[in-house]
């Protein structure tokens, strides 16, 4: 028994020791199971803000950020690898409970990764934070500029801006006006306003972008990616940059402002989200066309005008200083201001320059260069016409350009009448002469409108009129007279002038004017002008002769304008002028005859309304491209009884119609 009993004590014994040597194989699969819980719920956590941070932060050009991104990749190959093995083994071992070396190996190995992906995920929370401290943008950067402070012009049209920003009706708005007219300061001052404004609490950020006038998509990416703190480069596609500048302002509502621009864009390419499907977010542009803001589908657009003489006035004393307003200088200063026509820049830019000039000698001297339309005032030419210049630039179109031009050989502020300006273009083949008079008219007024979109031409003082802003013609007399070919110009109207001098008379003149002055005699000889198609000297109401030798000058003359002179006849001269299409000799009140217009085979205008003629000339028949023929109020022409009305006859429109007769009488000055 007693041998039993010891057999049996020893057999109890080592099994007790077994026993008791599996409790650390007992905890080590307790914790095993604990460390596979928690590996794959913090592996959950990190892969959620390795995500995060991939979609929301530009972590590009942060070094520790991508470090740490290259860590939590290296962690993951690691979890995934040790769970695969792990299932390996599960299934090889079975489960069984006293195999315990394999799990307490692989409990180690997954406390060392929990360790490891709570510093991640506790670094990750740390350079997330620090990356998105320089990542978020300041709602508002202030923009240097002048202030519209006391110019009620300026400060009417910013408030009317400010109200289409409450209004959510309106998600583009488009800011237009000649250049140099002030829509880029308005709408800095409107930037600068937001900040701290109670207005700035419907956007999450003011985006400012310069466009400039060759659109550039790329350069305008670049600078919007600069202010969201997105990093960009030029090596990037416009595709691939669209898609990141989405991804950031489909999270923002934003308010951007497009500067200075020259012609529609393609937000879609720019990667802007559309107004319409990104609640809240509003666009302004700025633009001198009306046309752009258009066909970029603004809501709504606001035209920004000059100011007028008072705050012109104003704006000129704070550049030009107390100088402006001494005893001996305000007179002509203030005449050196008018000059300036209401434009900001024009102001601002002369101004400046006569700053601290006491001697009275200099402000004459920049007067007349200002009346004169020669830049002779220090930057004016590169700081004023140049960039109006680029307006001209810009248009485009068959001769638009030389259409344009024309309308400067009229005197300042004077009002254009339409039909008159699309006769002469006509006349001058810049409209197709082959087309019916309504299609040519209705060209016609196709190009005042697309110049009037572009704030190069204006309103005139009457209904059917357009004239050119003052600073728009200086710059059109300069681009035409500086022209070595196309339109080169000489422009001397309505300055008074009483001789035409003959220096000034070139040969590669293709347009003169000298009408509204007191001329009193022209030249007989010593002038060649072949190339010139349009004359204009109407209004010169002391001229009463034309020379023989004179016509003779302008063997290519299409235009010929004589109204409102006190010539008697018409030289023989006129005859050889072959290729004349338009003669205007309204109220010519002291011309008696005519002479024998037959040889004018190409002539398609005669205005002979309000002169003395008697009767009309023989050869009238041979006129067979006559299109317009004008003999209202000449009292005097026989086999015409008097009438109280204009009769107007309209035909056909083929060529060989007559367009319009106006016959009939008048009373003078109605």
């Amino acid at each position: 028994m007693e041998v039993v009993a010891a057999i049996l004590g020893s057999a109890v014994t080592e099994a007790g020791r077994s026993l008791c040597g599996s409790f650390p194989s007992i905890k080590n699969f307790i914790s095993l199971q604990s460390n596979l819980s928690a590996l794959e719920k913090e592996k959950k956590s990190l892969v959620d803000l390795k995500n995060k941070v991939i979609e929301d932060v530009d972590y590009s050009s942060d070094a520790q950020m991508t470090l740490w991104l290259r860590e939590v990749e290296q962690i993951m190959l690691e979890v995934n690898s040790a769970q695969t093995g792990m299932t390996a083994s599960n299934q090889k071992l079975c489960g069984c409970f006293f195999n315990c070396s394999e799990k307490y190996r692989l409990s180690k190995e997954t406390t060392r990764m929990l360790k490891q992906i709570e510093r991640l995920l506790k670094a990750g929370d740390i350079a997330v934070k620090m990356v998105r401290q320089n990542y978020l943008a300041k709602a508002v950067e202030h923009i240097p500029g002048p202030s519209i402070e006391n110019q009620t012009t300026a400060s009417q049209n910013l408030a009317k801006v400010m109200d289409l920003l409450h209004d959510d009706d309106v998600l583009r708005i488009g800011v237009w006006g000649m250049g140099g007219v002030g829509k880029t300061t308005l709408v800095q001052n409107l930037n600068n306003q937001l900040k701290g404004s109670s207005s700035m609490h419907q956007f999450g950020i003011v985006i400012w972008v310069t466009v400039s006038q060759h659109l550039d998509l790329k350069n305008v990416q670049i600078q919007l990616a600069e202010r969201l703190n997105l990093n960009a480069s030029m090596e990037e596609s416009v595709q691939r940059l669209a898609i990141k500048l989405h991804q950031r302002l489909q999270k923002e509502k934003f308010l951007l402002i497009l500067d200075d621009v020259w012609e529609p864009i393609d937000l879609d390419s720019l990667g802007v989200p559309q107004s319409k499907d990104h609640n809240g977010s509003k666009i302004i542009l700025t633009s001198r066309s009306l046309e752009v803001c258009r066909e970029t589908k603004t809501d709504k657009e606001v035209k920004v005008d000059v100011l007028n003489d008072e705050e012109s006035w104003k704006l000129f004393t704070v550049n030009a200083g107390k100088v402006a307003t001494a005893e001996h200088i305000e007179p002509i200063a203030r005449s050196v201001a008018k000059e300036c026509s209401g434009l900001p820049l024009a102001i601002t830019i002369v101004g400046s320059v006569m700053r601290g000039k006491t001697m009275i000698e200099l402000w004459k001297d920049a007067l007349n260069g200002l009346q004169r339309s020669v830049p002779n005032i220090r930057g004016i030419e590169n700081k004023v016409y140049k960039p109006l210049k680029w307006s001209y630039d810009s248009l485009q179109g068959k001769n638009i350009k030389p259409c344009f031009l024309y309308c400067c050989l009229y005197p300042e502020d004077f009002s254009i009448d339409v039909n008159e300006l699309v006769k002469f273009w006509v006349a001058e083949g810049l409209i197709d002469q082959q087309q019916n008079y309504e299609d040519s008219y209705n060209r016609g007024i196709a190009l005042i409108e697309n110049l009037k979109d572009s704030c190069l031409l204006e309103h005139g003082a009457h209904e059917g009129t357009v004239k050119m802003h003052d600073v728009v013609r200086d710059v059109a007399i300069w681009i035409s007279s500086t022209m070595e070919d196309g339109c080169k110009s000489i422009v001397r109207s309505g300055i008074g002038l009483t001789r035409i001098s003959e220096v000034e008379m070139s040969k590669s003149l293709k347009r003169v004017s000298f009408m509204n002055n007191r001329i009193t005699n022209l030249p007989d000889c010593g002038i060649c002008c072949p190339e010139t198609m349009s004359l204009l000297l109407q209004g010169n109401c002391f001229l009463s002769r034309i020379p023989d030798g004179f016509l003779q000058a302008f063997e290519s003359l299409k235009v010929l304008n004589l109204s409102e002179t006190r010539i008697r006849s018409l030289p023989q001269s006129i005859l050889q002028l072959g290729d004349i299409r338009i003669l205007l000799l309204k109220k010519c009140f002291y011309l008696e005859e005519l002479p024998q217009l037959g040889e004018l085979s190409q002539l398609q205008v005669l205005d002979c309304s309000e002169t003395s003629i008697r009767e009309l000339p023989s050869g009238m028949k041979n006129l067979i491209n006559l299109r317009q023929l004008y003999l209202s109020g000449t009292y005097n022409l026989k086999n015409h009884s008097k009438q109280d009305r204009i009769w107007i006859v309209w035909f056909g429109g083929s060529r060989h119609d007559i367009w319009c007769l106006c016959l009939g009488f008048e009373g003078r000055g109605k």
